[in-house]
């Protein structure tokens, strides 16, 4: 059996994550703790008792999603098992520094405030209501690329997430989107939908925030990561310290290679993989994406204790 680490992306986010981990482990607290400290401010409490406008704020949500993760990882390694029972670590776009910070690549700290500046920068590239994302489901990425070249007009329009068979997300200027949505449909999509974002993730528009991303990562420490991180903008696996750096900057503008990144696990023999931190999204995709992987989503001590048990008496 070969195991695999994933970690959620931006959308997963919920008031009151992680809160009962927290309070069941002190490993998990320490997360948090340490998340507060390194941006200086109580981002746990925007977490737990804050409001969902709030958190959802992309600079918040962030740090916010990777602390919940990152705790939960910490949960489980008190319970006996630590990330080098994977043999892959993944993340969904942001998710992906949680994947860093698992694997131990990138402290807890620096990843944190990476995320905050990462999120500031994302949302300052485009000014609110100039750019826009769209959920096309029912159409290949082949189809999805001829739907966005034909909305571009000389505006931008690209595939921003491959997630599963059935689901690509694009994104770039608004009226591009709004075109590209109007043309899916009389192209056959099952749904076109708008997505209630606040910036135009993954396309050349994010083009200054992944400038200042190459800024930020250029003063951290990247280590080499005890399990190798299978990554967004190439869907296989990395572990060069500076490969990491430089993707990390291309993912900003990059396309999210989802589905070829869990087929590619699956491939490498992977049969098990555990999704770590709020949400289940991406259990579902990887179900569509290849049914003979088992997955499960580990958020909650209960959860956590059967999932940890289960795995160490096999």
């Amino acid at each position: 059996m070969s195991l695999a680490f994933v970690f959620p992306g931006q959308g997963a986010q919920t008031i009151g994550m992680g809160k009962a981990l927290a309070d069941a482990y002190p490993e998990a607290k320490a997360v948090f703790d340490e998340v507060d400290e390194a941006l200086g401010e109580k981002l746990s409490a925007l977490i737990w008792e804050g409001s969902a406008e709030d958190l959802t704020l992309t600079a918040n949500a962030q740090p916010a999603l990777m602390a919940t993760s990152i705790a939960v990882v910490r949960a489980l390694k008190s319970e006996g098992v630590s990330v080098e029972a994977a043999s892959y670590v993944a993340g969904h776009s942001l998710g992906e520094y949680s994947a860093l910070a698992a694997a131990e690549a990138l402290s807890l700290a620096d990843c944190a405030r990476l995320l905050r500046l990462r999120g500031s920068a994302m949302q300052a590239a485009v000014p609110v209501g100039e750019g826009a994302m769209a959920a096309l489901l029912g159409l290949d990425l082949d189809t999805v690329r001829d739907v966005a070249h034909e909305a571009a007009q000389g505006e931008v329009c690209a595939a921003a997430n491959d997630n599963d068979p059935a689901q690509v997300v694009i994104s770039g200027s608004k009226a591009a989107v709004e075109r590209a949505v109007d043309i899916a449909k009389g192209k056959g999509a099952k749904r076109a939908v708008l997505l209630p974002v606040s910036a135009p993730f993954h396309c050349a528009l994010m083009e200054p925030a992944a400038a200042e991303m190459a800024v930020a990562l250029g003063q951290v420490d990247i280590a080499r990561p005890k399990v190798p991180l299978v990554a967004n903008v190439v869907a296989e696996a990395i572990s060069d310290p500076a490969t990491i750096r430089s993707l990390l900057v291309d993912q900003v503008t990059g396309s999210v290679r989802w589905r070829e990144s869990v087929a590619w696990m699956g491939a490498q023999g992977v049969s098990q993989i555990w999704e770590l931190g709020a949400g289940k999204a991406l259990s579902g995709m990887i179900r569509r994406i290849d049914r003979s992987i088992a997955t499960t989503a580990i958020s909650d001590p209960d959860g956590l204790k059967a999932v940890a048990a289960a795995h160490l008496g096999a």
